[in-house]
């Protein structure tokens, strides 16, 4: 049996697996997926590795009862049989009393996710496209250790209620670090596509070095408020910690930076700089994802944060039917819009500031705040009269990225980036940001 099911294998498949169910109402979700990855370090490749996987889940209800089984095996028995486990597991539980019914069949964007040029990477497709990264590191003297990941695959859903979606993708991530032979200069660069043709391994392993070799020099500064230039790379990983937190009952609850007392929420409210607006919307042509979510609602563009206020929350349904709001799905992506600066642009215009590569080791302080600390690296530039000066130690800092968002001096053209912290792919502006808190210094590079 194939690994990667056309949506028409997929629905024959998985009718049949409803076939056998004797529950009250019966779910079953299907996953195929193809992962090939190369890793390099010190300019030789060190691994080359494959993934093929296949499994199938089912979830049966007997009223307020669920129950749910895994299988990865497809002959017609071993259907059966994980349809009969979930049955039991079902009799079995207790009664889910925030358990809601299947959804009936539903309406899906349509959204284009999937492209040939990374369902046909082969080994040496990849091979390829290192050794053109490579070849830069090695002419230079210096010591390149990188990830390439591409993987193609699909999900697909059906219920006893006439339910069906499908949704096949695929996407690769590159990410490299370039360090000088000495170890005092460090330089990164990571890239995400769906489309594998829009990769250029060459010209970002040309980024990862001029930051290496201007890093070396690194000299200390002290601590303290600066205006700094955010990287999409380094912008990121403290955005995503708002993304998380969008949760309506987190936030109806008290538990999030969401929340306000007496049992409300932040909708509504202005949070942060008017000119942020962070939505999310499947069918981006630069960042696709499935139109549909896990528990088979339709995934629609949706405002989260339009002109600095808070727009939506996401529901599960339970918690909407609960609190008689829409019940609005997490997103299966993340966009922010920017501006029109250039990072060149920002440079310019700084009289005295910092340029950040890169943040991690991204920790929270504070949740009600969203405190984040953490520490720059691969990176880190002082500014001086609107030029590069010299490169710094790096810092370690702590800063939310909502007080973050209301420091806000310029933002440039989103761009598709790589999260350190969790491997997802978003859409993101550099952004220049006044009283920036670093904290302490570090000897990392």
């Amino acid at each position: 049996m194939a690994i990667i099911l056309t949506e028409a294998e997929a629905k024959a498949l998985l009718t049949k697996v409803l076939s056998y169910s004797k529950a009250d109402e019966c779910e079953v979700n299907l996953l195929g997926e193809e992962r090939g990855n190369l890793r390099y370090a010190r300019n030789e490749v060190s691994t080359s590795g494959s993934l093929i996987n296949q499994n199938l889940q089912v979830q049966s209800a007997f009223g307020k009862k669920v129950g749910v089984a895994t299988i990865d095996e497809f002959d017609d028995a071993s259907l059966e049989k994980v349809v009969r486990r979930a049955e039991e597991l079902a009799k079995l539980a207790p009664e889910n009393p925030e358990y809601i019914g299947l959804l009936g069949p539903q309406q899906y964007q349509k959204s284009t996710g999937f492209f040939d040029s990374t369902a046909k990477v082969t080994p040496d497709t990849r091979a390829e496209v290192v050794a053109k990264s490579l070849e830069l590191s090695r002419a230079q003297n210096l010591a390149a250790a990188g990830f390439l990941q591409d993987n193609y695959g699909y999900s697909a859903m059906m219920n006893s209620k006439g339910l069906f979606a499908y949704y096949p993708s695929t996407n690769v991530n590159f990410s490299l670090t370039v360090r000088t032979n000495d170890g005092k200069g460090s330089g990164y660069v990571a890239r995400g596509y769906s489309d594998f043709s829009k990769l250029d391994t060459a010209a970002a392993t040309r980024i990862a070095i001029q930051k290496a070799k201007g890093s070396a020099e690194a000299r200390a500064i002290e601590p303290g408020k600066y205006t700094v230039i955010l990287e999409p790379t380094a912008a990121v990983v403290l955005l995503e910690n708002i993304f998380y937190n969008m949760d309506a009952r987190s936030a109806d609850e008290g538990r999030s930076y969401f929340s306000k007392s007496g049992g409300k929420s932040r909708l509504g409210d202005k949070i942060v700089d008017e000119r942020v607006t962070i939505y999310s919307d499947p069918t981006n042509p630069e960042l696709p994802a499935s139109p549909w979510s896990g528990d088979g609602r339709p995934q629609e563009k949706t405002m989260w944060i339009e002109k600095g206020v808070v727009k939506n929350l996401a529901y599960s349904r339970y918690w909407a039917q609960k609190q008689g709001k829409k019940a609005t799905p997490f997103p299966n992506n993340f966009i922010m819009l920017g501006g029109s600066a250039s990072l060149e642009d920002m440079i310019k215009s700084t009289q005295r500031g910092i340029l950040v590569t890169k943040l991690w080791y991204i920790r929270e302080v504070d949740p009600q705040t969203i405190l984040l600390t953490g520490l720059t690296r691969d990176g880190t530039f002082y500014i001086e009269n609107g030029k590069i000066k010299h490169p710094v130690k790096n810092f370690r800092f702590n800063e939310s990225p909502v007080i973050m968002l209301n420091n806000l001096e310029s933002l440039g053209k989103p761009e598709r980036v790589v999260s350190t912290e969790s491997d997802q792919n978003y859409l993101i502006p550099p952004m220049k940001i006044r009283e920036f808190t670093f904290t302490s210094l570090s000897d990392a590079v």
